[in-house]
Parts: structure tokens; C-alpha cells; sequence
């Protein structure tokens, strides 16, 4: 079992360190690291923080690489800890030098083996739309809105299509470089809650602007602009150019990473908080 995530107690240097990192992706451009472009991002961030408990710079690796405007509840990173600095250190000193909208809950030692993106068995996003007429004032940035009306039913039934390892082409981005466009869906869900409407799903991985894409043909069902249908014939055609358009950035979240049990990583409260507790 891992050791408590605020233990005080010093880790030897050397330990490998695996955090939750929660974060407003509207602020950073995207996850990784672009010093040649000379943007600020989520990584640059944390790792400056992180430095500062270490007193020396380090590298952390990811779980998904979020682009610009993408939320996380649960990214989870590892690093491999460069000094004798305690589960409480790094994530209590870490808080107090990363802006608001970056925050680690929890920093455990784990396995040498264990690695934040090759270990993982899947990921798990949340594309949130508010529908209503009005655009909503205090949701800015935190999800999609879109004004005419959806019928969560029936985006949920024309989901069901990608469910199993299927070829993803129709919804990978031209820039993605995944060298298979195959994916396997194990879970995908969409219902109301509200004014709003939740598309949930999980997959062993996804493609560059996978769930965005799926997530903009599923608008298009749900408003009547397509048949439930429609979700099969893009699977069927593999053609990018045949489906919708790429949803915005702003309603997407990870939430979840799935690791083995041997790991022991703490358990990842159902989230973002404006959905409330109850998954």
C-alpha cells in the first residue's frame, strides 16, 4: 500500500515519485513543455515549482499531454525524486508555488517500474456542454456551450458505435502522429444532468483531438443535424473530412487514469467539481 500522500516523513533520493495534478487548461498552452515557441504551459509550471523543493531543475512525464484550453481533474506524472524530500513536501510546498490554477492533491512513491504513461491501462474524459439558450456567465472557459437543443438520448444510442478496437481515422486529427489509428473504447456515455449534457468516455488510449472529434459529430446527432446513424458511416469511411467539426477545447477534461492494482495509487474522487459528487 502507498504511504500517506502528506506523510512528513523523508523519501530516499532516487524514490519514484507518481502525483495528481488537477488544472484550468484555459490559462496554459496545453501540457508540454514548448520552449522554442515560448508559451507558458502546464508542464512549465509545475516543473518550476517542483525545482524550487528540490533546489535543481527536473523533468516530469505525464499521463496525457492536454492540448491548449484542456482541463484536468486527474493527470497524473512521475518523476524520480532528486532529494530526500517527503510526500507533504511536495505536495504542500509544490501548492505554495504553483499558480491557482494548478494544484497537486496527493504525491506517493511508487514501483521504479512504474511510469505515469506507458503503465497506464487507460485515461477517461468528460466533455461538458452547457445547453442553453444563453451562453452561461460563470462557466467561461470550464465547458462547451452550445444553443439548440440535445437530445442526450439519442447521442448516447449513436455512441454506442465506437464501443470495442475499432480504426479511429474518421475522428484523428491530420497532425496526429500515432503510428496505428486503432483504439479501443471500453466505456462511452452520454446524459443529461440539468442544462447539462456529459459525454463520458474511456479507452486504453486516444488519437490527437479523438474525443473532441467524437464529440462534435455526437453535437450533431443530438441537435438533428444527423442520424444516430451517421456515427456508424463515419467509423465505416475512415475519412477525417466526412465528419464534423472539431469540438472546442473548453469543455474537455481528463479525469481519470487507470493504473494495475499492484501499483496502489490513491483512488480519484468523481470530478470536476461542478458536476457535483455522484457519478
Amino acid at each position: 500500500m502507498a504511504e500517506s500522500p502528506f506523510s512528513a516523513e523523508p523519501l530516499p533520493a532516487g524514490t519514484r515519485i507518481a502525483c495528481r495534478v488537477e488544472y484550468d487548461g484555459s490559462r496554459y498552452n496545453g501540457w508540454q513543455s514548448q520552449p522554442h515557441v515560448g508559451v507558458v504551459t502546464v508542464q512549465d509550471q509545475l516543473e518550476q515549482a517542483l525545482a524550487g523543493i528540490a533546489n535543481s531543475p527536473f523533468r516530469v512525464q505525464c499521463a496525457g499531454r492536454t492540448d491548449t484550453g484542456v482541463h484536468a481533474h486527474a493527470q497524473i506524472i512521475h518523476f524520480d525524486n532528486p532529494v530526500a524530500r517527503s510526500s507533504k513536501a511536495w505536495v504542500m510546498g509544490g501548492n505554495a508555488s504553483l499558480p491557482p490554477a494548478i494544484r497537486v492533491h496527493w504525491a506517493v512513491p511508487v514501483a521504479a517500474e512504474f511510469h505515469a504513461r506507458f503503465s497506464a491501462l487507460s485515461r477517461r474524459y468528460r466533455y461538458v456542454i452547457a445547453n442553453t439558450v444563453i451562453r452561461p456567465a460563470l462557466l467561461q472557459g470550464q465547458v462547451t456551450w452550445h444553443r439548440r437543443p440535445l437530445n442526450a438520448q439519442a447521442m448516447h444510442r449513436a455512441a454506442q458505435s465506437l464501443l470495442g478496437e475499432q480504426d479511429f481515422s474518421a475522428f484523428q486529427a491530420a497532425s496526429c502522429q500515432s503510428r496505428t489509428p486503432m483504439r479501443n473504447v471500453q466505456f462511452v456515455d452520454v446524459r443529461r444532468r440539468g442544462d447539462l449534457v456529459v459525454l463520458e468516455i474511456k479507452a486504453n488510449a486516444f488519437l490527437h483531438h479523438m474525443v473532441r472529434n467524437i464529440a462534435g459529430a455526437l453535437l450533431a446527432v443530438g441537435d438533428g443535424r444527423k442520424p444516430e446513424s451517421w456515427i456508424d458511416q463515419l467509423l465505416a469511411g475512415r475519412d477525417r473530412s466526412a465528419g464534423a467539426e472539431t469540438a472546442p477545447a473548453s469543455g474537455l477534461y481528463l479525469v481519470d487514469v487507470e493504473y494495475p492494482p499492484e501499483f496502489a495509487l490513491p483512488p480519484t474522487p468523481y470530478g470536476p467539481i461542478l458536476l457535483g459528487t455522484n457519478s
